[in-house]
């Protein structure tokens, strides 16, 4: 992602823009054919002197002029003249960007894809085996380790139509000159406009967004989601790797997760950057928004808010996703301190099952409060649930098992799964 964002690339994509610009206008004959040639010839980096190009930027303030008098200067003398024929700054930036973009979306779809591909494995290797449910952080019911991470795999489809949409919505082309009405472009302003999205990979479009950044910002926010989904996934296994619940562990590995002081410990170190990368991300994603409301036919500073913000939070995203991967791949999954861990709280976890079960003869609510007592009972007896239900219960009564009490999670696994592979290209 460094490289699809890089100077070298950003300088690049303002080149293309500018060759795809002069070619267009040379097959409409808006240019003489043979400068259109000369001009994209002309638009390559070596001819662009990078100390300048910054130098002269800081008193435009923006690096167009000066990139294209430095392609106009690479010309023979007779094709002078030419470049930028009709285009205002934002036309070849915009552009620029909406090349980077598209590559840099299909950067984070491989890395969306290694991730939901390796949760998939796991949830599917999982299905059946028990794990408490917790709400409020507490003990809730029993469920199975493979529905916990069905969610995270149902989510990710859901990123990736997402992510989809919005590549599509940022990958078109801008040139609508100075004040969005393409005057400076002439009477075939749209078919030249169609020729260099063509021309870029990009769409076209006929109505101008030079302050319309919706699709932009949805971008922006798309990664922001996904890094905060990567969080979940990362504060899920910092929460299980307790020492007092030791379910999950990250990957092992000599001094992975070392304290400079404490030989025992072995931290969640990947989980632990992902939710970092995660609450930069989200506190970035805020600033769009601001970016939004900028006014007129031309932004006044929103627009280098954007400059600053876009290419952070798609590098932030693209390394969530990939370490969320990496700890996914790397997950040390521990069943039997699951299965131990149902009965931390005296197998009260079971008191829905219980309760759901006298309810048919009781009613729901008697049988809420009957159970209910019984818990207290319970946490200062330390009697089973099932022992202190006994006078309600049959006298052949077997007592309820966490397996029996998972609801259906091979239904909520393969459903996931369905809609992973349905994505899928």
């Amino acid at each position: 992602m460094a490289q699809i964002l890089s100077e070298d690339a950003v300088i690049s994509s303002w080149l293309r823009v500018e060759a795809a610009l002069a070619t267009a206008q040379g097959e409409l004959g808006r240019l003489d054919p043979a400068d259109a040639a000369a001009i994209a010839a002309a638009s390559t980096p070596a001819n662009i002197d990078r100390s300048r190009l910054w130098k002269e930027t800081r008193t435009v303030g923006y690096p167009i002029l000066s990139l294209v008098r430095q392609i106009d200067a690479a010309l023979p003398e007779e094709r002078r003249g030419r470049v930028h024929y009709g285009a205002t700054t934002q036309d070849i930036m915009d552009s620029g960007l909406a090349i980077q973009l598209t590559e840099a979306a299909e950067r984070l779809a491989g890395l969306l894809g290694r991730l939901g591909d390796a949760l998939a494995d796991l949830a599917r290797e999982h299905t059946s085996t028990v794990i408490a449910a917790r709400t409020h952080a507490l003990q809730a019911v029993p469920t199975t380790f493979g529905a916990k991470l069905a969610t995270y795999v149902a989510e990710l489809a859901r990123h990736r139509d997402r992510l989809r949409a919005a590549r599509d919505r940022v990958g078109v082309v801008s040139l609508f000159g100075a004040g969005g009405t393409s005057a400076a472009y002439g009477a075939d302003a749209a078919t030249l406009r169609a020729r260099v999205a063509e021309l870029l990979g990009l769409r076209t479009t006929d109505v101008p967004w030079h302050v319309a950044r919706d699709g932009l910002a949805e971008f922006g926010l798309t990664c922001s989601l996904l890094t905060a989904t990567c969080a979940r996934l990362a504060r899920e296994v910092v929460d299980l790797s307790r020492t007092e619940i030791a379910e999950l562990s990250e990957a092992a590995g000599h001094h992975r997760g070392a304290s400079s002081t404490m030989p025992q410990k072995a931290n969640p170190i990947e989980s632990e950057a992902v939710i970092g990368l995660s609450a930069t991300a989200g506190a970035l994603a805020s600033s769009l928004f601001r970016v939004m409301e900028a006014g007129h036919e031309r932004a006044a500073g929103e627009w280098q808010a954007e400059w600053q913000v876009l290419p952070q939070l798609v590098s932030l995203c693209a390394a969530a996703l990939r370490t969320s991967a990496s700890i996914v791949e790397g997950l040390q999954v521990f069943p039997g301190a699951m299965r131990a861990n149902l009965d931390a709280d005296g197998g009260l976890v079971l008191a829905e099952a219980y309760m759901m079960l006298l309810a048919p003869r009781l009613g729901r609510e008697r049988a809420h409060d009957i159970v209910y007592e019984a818990v207290g009972r319970c946490r200062e007896s330390g009697e089973s649930l099932a022992g202190a239900l006994r006078d309600v219960l049959p006298d052949d009564f077997e007592p309820v098992s966490p397996e029996q009490y998972v609801g259906d999670p091979e239904l909520t696994v393969n459903a996931a799964l369905a809609q992973w592979r349905a994505g899928k290209p």
